[in-house]
């Protein structure tokens, strides 16, 4: 293992599927797509999955966040099964997030693996499935798996080679290095593909935005240790590239969590000032920061019962 990555970091898998399968046993595994207005784009990212349903994968699952293209249907087309957030535990006012979608998958989902992938992804590969399995199904004591790769950046009609994750370079990994220095060999930790265990996802809270991903990644390491996080080379990964006033929301509501988490206070108010220029002039722009967490889903399927 190269100096400077987490102990269990897989370069180039070399497990097959037929390893994983004899590994599996009678684990089951779902495999759960946030989606919101993703209608260009979900169905590639379920038929890369759909080859490994009914051996590797038992269920896929679009979780929607109340789309309104053409996003359910493409999904349905494509063979997942679609559920809406406002659904899943109906007595919940939902919130805005990806987030509060993922939690709510928990609750409409059955398997003892959950594996996440963003359905934004352009040209996504069937090996990421398995790949993000490979740790979990075939060693001990593995409770979360992230996923890391190059990440293209595309600059009005050019593909840059790299580039892509500005907010995990500029912001994610330097706020790791200072205040959870034992999570600095993560690539990427705000990547939105990843894999765990049902018995970890359900045991913690999770943010309702942005931060979900590490905050998962954050509760891990402080419950289990590193020895129980891995990471696996997918390859590449392509995805609709933002701007930078939308990275600067995200960047703020990433921010809320990591130190909310690393017990950093932070201000109560949720207004987020950015500025632009038009015509000259610069103006402000403000957009509101929802930063909240929902907790273990264990604790609300307990008393539901």
């Amino acid at each position: 293992m190269t100096a400077g990555f987490l102990p269990r970091t897989h370069q180039v898998p070399d497990w097959t599927t037929d390893d994983l399968l004899r590994a599996k046993g009678r684990r089951t595994v779902s495999v759960v797509l946030p989606a919101l207005n993703e209608q260009d784009t979900v169905g590639g990212v379920v038929a890369s999955v759909r080859p490994h349903l009914g051996g590797l994968v038992d269920e896929i699952v679009v979780a929607d966040s109340g789309s309104t293209d053409e996003t359910i249907a493409r999904a349905t087309e494509a063979g997942a099964r679609v559920v809406r957030r406002d659904d899943v535990l109906a007595d919940l006012p939902p919130w805005p997030g990806k987030g509060e979608v993922l939690w709510r998958s928990l609750a409409a989902t059955t398997g003892d693996i959950v594996v996440f992938l963003d359905s934004d992804l352009v040209d996504p590969d069937s090996s990421f499935v398995p790949g993000l399995l490979g740790p979990l199904l075939l060693a001990d004591g593995v409770h979360l798996v992230k996923g890391f790769y190059q990440r293209p950046l595309r600059l009005e009609t050019e593909v840059a080679g790299t580039g892509g994750g500005r907010v995990t370079e500029l912001v994610a990994r330097p706020v790791l290095a200072a205040l959870r220095p034992a999570l600095s060999g993560v690539v990427q930790p705000i990547g939105g593909e990843y894999a765990a265990t049902r018995e970890f996802l359900e045991s913690v809270p999770f943010a309702a935005g942005y931060g979900v991903d590490i905050g998962l990644l954050l509760d891990a390491e402080l419950r289990y240790g590193v020895d129980a996080l891995a990471q696996v080379n997918l390859g590449v990964r392509k995805h609709r590239n933002r701007s930078l006033l939308q990275l600067g929301v995200m960047a703020r509501q990433l921010l809320g969590t990591m130190l909310g988490r690393c017990g950093v206070a932070t201000a109560d108010d949720p207004v987020f000032t950015q500025f632009t220029q038009v015509a000259g002039e610069w103006l402000p722009e403000t957009s509101e920061v929802f930063v909240a967490d929902r907790p273990p889903m264990r604790n609300v399927l307990a008393r539901t019962k």
